[in-house]
């Protein structure tokens, strides 16, 4: 992907996510920080900080589709532009509301 091309990102929503890791069709992507990620995450999320965010490190399973989420959607706009310009094409897609959206809904969070 060079400076010209668009980031294309895909808005998943909150029923979407919770179909999807239910499922087994969505990997979620936790972008946020590990203090964060302590204090409370969505169960089967997989944490890659934007801090040190590796797209190498997101997950090439056969029929998942890889979401990216983060506090409020403004770092998982970042890790799409990083991991879209090395080359990870099929990494598209953000939860739209992110953690507050997940805890605005009353959804439960893992706690380390």
């Amino acid at each position: 992907m060079n400076s010209q091309q668009q980031v294309i990102i895909e808005e998943v929503s909150l029923e979407e996510v919770k179909r999807g890791l239910a499922d087994g069709s969505i990997a979620l992507v936790d972008v946020r920080e590990p203090n964060e990620w302590a204090e409370g995450h969505i169960a089967g999320a997989i944490l890659n900080p934007l801090s040190t965010f590796d797209p190498a490190a997101l997950p090439r399973i056969a029929g998942k589709r890889v979401v990216l989420q983060c506090r409020s959607g403004g770092r998982t706009q970042k890790a799409l532009a990083l991991a879209q310009a090395a080359g990870r094409d099929d990494v598209r897609a953000h939860f739209r509301g992110s953690m507050n959206g997940w805890l605005a809904a009353g959804e439960p969070v893992v706690k380390d």
